[in-house]
């Protein structure tokens, strides 16, 4: 039977941790790792995003959680086409000069890469890691060149998980839906569905196309609408919502639907402001369980 696992993209996020969530005497980093997997199944971790994960901290995750509980790891910008500061290099990586961002051509590439997966093999050997989350950035528009350069950067991690997120709203308009799936059918990689705000330039439509079976993954960011904004201190608000199960329902009904195309569903909340996130995840599942309560994966 189909599983569905809800959780948050992150545990360490600043906000979280000064909202009180977390018990007294369980605010370490091994505390909140261990009381979050009490209360669900997956976390997304987004760190990988900024800076390139560790083999430590991997091994250190694995055994601070249960059997069955998932790790969904966000891409390396680099691995995405994202621009990506020096600094977020190793040191041994880094170009002379200091730069400000840093140029990728083939061979560091690869090399960021290998110690991008290397570090990740114990999760992959626990049997933690849910999937690679490969997100692209919104200037990456559907088309031939677009089309080679996704199939270019999730080439690298063949034979790993690998769902992929589209930041640029064309590649699931009406139009474009059809020939998206089949992309990334062709890969075998998952497709990511978004709930945000609509009717903004930004605005992804919230399409729940599964294209691998073994996974199909949604991401809540939020429906602010500011969405999309680069402007001066406008992250933060990007993402700030706060869920009502009005708002959920709906979603739970697709989630269902997605789980008798796919063998695992990811539900994953990215509404940061405060314990918005952890809330909204409380609230799905709730909600999903009311329907289905033997396909909700929980953590015993």
């Amino acid at each position: 039977m189909a599983e569905i696992l809800v959780g948050t993209c992150s545990w360490t996020d600043p906000a979280l941790v000064a909202s009180g969530w977390y018990p007294a005497g369980k605010r370490d980093a091994e505390g909140r790792l261990r009381h979050y997997a009490t209360r669900f199944p997956v976390v997304e971790v987004d760190s990988t995003y900024y800076g390139m994960p560790s083999l430590r901290n991997s091994m250190l995750w694995a055994q601070r959680t249960p059997p069955g509980f998932r790790f969904d790891v966000k891409a390396f910008s680099l691995l995405t086409g994202h621009p990506t500061r020096a600094a977020a290099l190793p040191a041994d990586l880094r170009p002379p000069g200091d730069p400000t961002r840093v140029r990728a051509d083939a061979g560091l590439l690869r090399e960021v890469w290998q110690r991008f997966s290397s570090a990740l093999e114990p999760l992959r050997t626990s049997g933690r890691l849910g999937t690679l989350l490969f997100q692209f950035p919104p200037w990456l528009a559907p088309g031939p060149r677009a089309e080679q350069l996704v199939e270019e950067y999730t080439g690298r991690a063949e034979g790993w998980p690998v769902a992929v997120e589209f930041r640029h709203p064309g590649w699931w308009k009406a139009e474009q839906q059809a020939a998206t799936a089949r992309l990334l059918g062709s890969l075998g990689t998952a497709a990511v569905a978004v709930d945000t705000a609509q009717g903004l330039p930004a605005s992804v439509p919230p399409v729940t196309a599964v294209t691998a079976p073994q996974l199909a993954v949604v991401r809540f960011h939020g429906r602010s609408t500011t969405w999309g904004s680069t402007a001066p201190g406008s992250k933060v608000e990007n993402y700030r919502h706060t869920y009502t199960e009005a708002e959920l329902a709906p979603w739970a009904s697709r989630v269902r639907e997605m789980s008798g195309q796919a063998d695992s569903v990811h539900v994953l909340f990215n509404n940061c402001c405060a314990d918005a996130s952890v809330r909204a995840a409380e609230a799905m599942q709730r909600t999903l369980e009311k329907a289905a309560p033997s396909m909700v994966g929980g953590i015993g």
